[in-house]
């Protein structure tokens, strides 16, 4: 089991040991973290090393063991990072259209959420943040519970509270479903595993921005707003 304690922060940290190896170049933490993300987004936590991160960045281990501590914590931090980007926009948004004061619509909030997370797939690193995001619901539990958990509990529950407000007569029950299934459907399309396109035989374009986001909040919206379900 991973060192899971806490380190919620993906700054690198200085561990208080003796001073940094020598040669590492201003950027060295950085470099590191986009080293860890692709190989922890290729191989997942329990195939990659510290040593092929360490090569790819051109760092030594030592050098990764004084900025984040543990091949955990540098997990954690690989994470952190941009999923708690992710979760800052998605509250910013949400109080931007709080802010209006006027009723918000159900498909507006489905975008609010959404578009954070379609504007990483714009950018290298947050591909390679994606892949790593759906890798992590298949990593133990112990790895990936703490790592959701600490980067998107309060922006999601956020919207959550929002949909109960704006339903006051659907159960909490459902709301929950349909967010948690709202957050399937964009962790699918966004793994890049190219099944859409083989299964449409390319009529579908999961690399057009503006094509996944329509049918995505399209479908997304229609869930939200279907009838309670009769379940006791």
């Amino acid at each position: 089991m991973p060192d899971t304690s806490d380190s919620s922060s993906a700054k690198p940290q200085k561990r208080g040991r003796p001073g940094r190896p020598e040669g590492t170049g201003d950027n060295a933490s950085e470099r590191i973290l986009d080293a860890a993300e692709e190989e922890f987004a290729l191989t997942g936590y329990a195939g990659t090393s510290l040593r092929t991160i360490a090569d790819k960045a051109a760092v030594t281990q030592a050098l990764i063991s004084y900025y984040f501590g543990s091949k955990y914590e540098l997990y954690e931090a690989v994470f952190i990072r941009r999923g708690r980007q992710v979760s800052d926009e998605r509250m910013a948004r949400l109080q931007a259209l709080q802010a209006e004061g006027r009723e918000i619509g159900a498909e507006e909030l489905v975008r609010a959420f959404l578009e954070p997370t379609m504007a990483q797939r714009a950018t290298e690193g947050g591909r390679r943040f994606l892949r790593l995001q759906a890798r992590l619901h298949t990593e133990p539990a112990e790895i990936s519970y703490k790592l959701r958990k600490d980067a998107y509990d309060a922006s999601t529950r956020a919207y959550v509270e929002m949909l109960q407000r704006m339903f006051p007569d659907m159960p909490a029950r459902d709301l929950f479903w349909r967010v948690a299934l709202m957050v399937g459907a964009y962790m699918y399309i966004f793994s890049d595993s190219h099944r859409l396109e083989e299964l449409s035989q390319d009529i579908c374009n999961p690399e057009d921005a503006e094509e996944v986001i329509a049918e995505l909040t399209a479908f997304v919206t229609g869930g939200i707003l279907a009838p309670p379900t009769t379940l006791p």
